[in-house]
């Protein structure tokens, strides 16, 4: 998948859960991308993270960490 589309779509589930109540917004996510992402959809995310976290929201980034 193209990185741009994995940023895209992370970044969007961060949206959604900003939308929601409570402060677990990245566990949510890391939790939403273990359940729905395949192992190298979440991998390649990680390795983006890497590279230019700047990209991806605050919670994205959290949550990359809480994958590791």
């Amino acid at each position: 998948m193209q990185p741009d589309k994995l940023v895209y779509m992370a970044n969007q589930i961060a949206t959604f859960f900003k939308s929601q109540p409570g402060d677990d917004g990245a566990e949510r996510i890391a939790a939403h991308l273990r359940d729905f992402w395949d192992p190298s959809m979440r991998a390649h995310l990680c390795e983006l993270a890497k590279q230019d976290d700047q990209v991806l929201d605050e919670n994205v980034r959290k949550a990359v960490a809480l994958l590791n």
